[in-house]
């Protein structure tokens, strides 16, 4: 069977709902993890998403800020939400999919938006990156985010951390800027490793070659520049490592009209 599931940082969900048809009506995923949604669950475009033919929607939203969501065609068998930091601010969400999804085992889906971290990297004078380096230490120590042997699981999501030098377009004029500083980036790759998961895009696309998900909205001209950071990750579990049949990056999402800064990522599996 083949599983098809895209994360996207959607900036607003209500905003940017044309676009969110737009890419379902071309890439039709069988799941697409949003973050970034900005919309408490009252006011979700359900109705728009079950038309398009994704009937099947777990939901995790705040008004105005961060907000998670599982859109599926696929039905759910349980979701479930955690919280981090001991904040209720909506960053986390995961569906299982079993044998209504015609799945002989089940599979479950981690849909995560880590705390952005604000502009200075020094947690004494800035609460908000002292709260991504907890977030991102909770994570580590978080028990369902450590897959047993044979569990079949993916995490996705935007994790606001570019992890690699090769995961931005310079190593070295970064490293002072929040989302590629050593901490961080240590951080990040000591969840990923104490879960062992693996790295998709590392996986299909491996180093030095460049892989952006995210170009700022200061560009001027976001193409000419190409100042990109790999924000956005699709992790799997040891069990789903040799199930990876393609790895897709929608790039020319960021030249629609009034883009999302991130871009949908997309996997495919063969289950």
């Amino acid at each position: 069977m083949r599983f098809t599931v895209t994360t996207w940082n959607i900036n607003s969900v209500r905003l940017r709902i044309e676009l969110v048809a737009k890419f379902l009506k071309a890439v039709r995923p069988d799941v697409l993890c949003l973050q970034e949604t900005k919309c408490p669950d009252d006011a979700f475009p359900l109705k728009r998403l079950k038309r398009l033919g994704y009937e099947h929607i777990a939901l995790n939203g705040q008004k105005g800020y961060h907000g998670v969501a599982i859109v599926s065609k696929l039905p759910l068998e349980s979701s479930d939400v955690r919280t981090f930091c001991n904040k209720l601010d909506s960053r986390h969400i995961a569906a299982t999919f079993g044998t209504g999804a015609g799945l002989s085992e089940p599979l479950t889906i981690h849909n995560f938006y880590v705390p952005a971290g604000g502009d200075i990297p020094d947690p004494d004078l800035n609460p908000k990156f002292a709260h991504k380096l907890s977030f991102l230490d909770e994570m580590k120590d978080c028990a369902p985010l450590h897959p047993k042997a044979r569990d079949r699981h993916i995490l996705v999501g935007d994790l606001n951390v570019a992890p690699h030098e090769d995961d931005v377009w310079s190593h070295k004029q970064l490293l002072k800027v929040v989302s590629h500083t050593p901490i961080e980036c240590e951080k990040l790759i000591a969840v990923r490793d104490h879960g062992q998961w693996i790295d998709i895009a590392r996986q299909r696309i491996p180093e030095p070659e460049k892989i952006y998900t995210w170009w700022s909205y200061r560009a001027a001209d976001w193409t000419a520049a190409n100042r990109g950071r790999r924000l956005d990750h699709v992790w799997v579990s040891p069990a789903l490592g040799d199930s990876v049949r393609d790895f897709r990056i929608t790039r020319d999402a960021r030249s629609w009209e009034r883009p999302s800064d991130h871009v949908p990522v997309t996997a495919t599996f063969d289950l």
